[in-house]
């Protein structure tokens, strides 16, 4: 299993939205097949900081999913609400 951080940096007047997108993103993500959890994290010294952690059961599931029109659907605009690229990093998930 794998877990996927990923920040986002919402433009100020945009964190609403970009809340709302990466919650139906999160529930598009809910229903791929591999799909373990996903928790969002806000940060408390950046409100404009969005994180989430995804588990995964490969990262071929992860990659699957990236490359899915479900997830181009869910995601579409999301580029118009970042003042920076979304960093994201996998990890493997201890058991």
């Amino acid at each position: 299993m794998i877990g996927v951080l990923t920040h986002h940096w919402a433009k100020e007047d945009r964190v609403e939205a970009a809340r709302t997108l990466l919650d139906g993103n999160g529930l598009a993500q809910s229903k791929a097949p591999g799909f373990g959890g996903r928790w969002t994290l806000y940060s408390h010294t950046d409100p404009c900081k969005i994180t989430t952690l995804v588990l995964w059961d490969s990262n071929e599931i992860y990659d699957q999913w990236r490359a899915s029109p479900e997830r181009a659907a869910a995601m579409a605009g999301a580029e118009e609400l970042w003042s920076a690229p979304p960093q994201s990093e996998r990890f493997e998930v201890a058991k």
